[in-house]
């Protein structure tokens, strides 16, 4: 076990903002996406393992706070400063004589920025310079906080792509916060999902597809022609654009996809889809509190 967390309590003023009244345990190699709505307390539950903000509660782990790395998602440095500087300055290191932070800069094609100054990087840039400076520590643990926010969707995959394999055969436990499901599915083992500053469900991604959307799901636009075709099936919570048909078994999978196959629709069969879980189990959640906000 590398940190366990249990009633764990954070108050911002009255409001409780976060509210961990179940167990959480991040074990050693495991890769988890945090994800929850806006306000969730995703942020905040990473500032509280790093000592960060003040909690209530038992955050238990031996690792020294030396040994925990996180990118956050706001990294500001000296505008007019060239980026070899700040990144010789911040390590407390030359590149001359860092192989690890070469291997590093040569891996995210970073050479050629090392002498601008921090201003004229652009938004991809500036995340890799964060980024490379996160890694080098090799910490056992590493939090990634929104760690492509702001970045176009090309920048943001190549970026996926770079940290998918470079942690590919490593055995660094990481954590990473995103609203970017595609981001999850790439990088996590297991997704833990809060809601209102409370877990709504901690486990494999596997599993909790499983738990809320069954053995599959065929996905398909929500269209007055599809709707009337799949009136009688049951359906998932979905993007409004959408309708999600879950499927519990082999038999039920074949009868729906023969059922769109016959009719001509175009259909996405998933098992593994995080944007449809998330927002079934949120719903189920929801329901058993009632529609509450956050405690007082």
């Amino acid at each position: 076990m590398l940190l366990s967390i249990d009633n764990l309590q954070v108050r911002y003023g009255k409001q409780v903002a976060l509210h961990i009244d179940r167990p959480f345990v991040i074990e050693e190699g495991e890769r988890i996406g945090i994800i929850g709505s806006n306000g969730a307390g995703k942020t905040t539950l990473v500032k509280s393992i790093l000592g960060l903000t003040d909690y209530k509660g038992s955050i238990h782990t031996e690792l020294k706070r030396e040994q925990m790395a996180v990118h956050m998602q706001q990294n500001e440095y000296v505008n007019t400063m060239p980026v070899k500087v700040i990144m010789e300055t911040i390590l407390d290191t030359s590149i001359k004589n860092n192989k690890a932070l070469q291997e590093l800069i040569s891996y995210f094609e970073f050479e050629k920025c090392l002498y601008k100054r921090f201003s004229h990087l652009s938004g991809g840039q500036k995340q890799r310079l964060t980024i490379i400076m996160v890694m080098l520590q090799n910490a056992p643990l590493t939090f990634y906080d929104e760690v492509t926010s702001g970045l176009d969707f090309e920048t943001r995959q190549r970026l996926m792509e770079k940290l998918v394999n470079w942690y590919k055969d490593k055995e660094n436990s990481l954590c990473i916060v995103s609203h970017y499901y595609e981001e999850l599915e790439m990088m996590a083992d297991k997704i833990l999902l809060l809601e209102q500053g409370h877990i709504v469900d901690f486990g494999s991604k596997e599993e909790l597809f499983r738990k809320y959307c069954g053995r599959s799901i065929f996905i398909i636009d929500n269209t007055e022609k599809n709707r009337a075709l799949v009136s009688g099936i049951e359906k998932l919570e979905a993007p409004e654009h959408l309708l999600a048909l879950p499927s519990g078994d082999v038999e039920s999978e074949h009868r729906i996809a023969g059922l769109l196959v016959d009719a001509d629709v175009n259909f996405k069969r998933s098992s593994s889809d995080i944007e449809i879980m998330s927002t079934n189990a949120k719903k189920i959640f929801k329901g058993q509190r009632g529609g509450a906000e956050y405690e007082n």
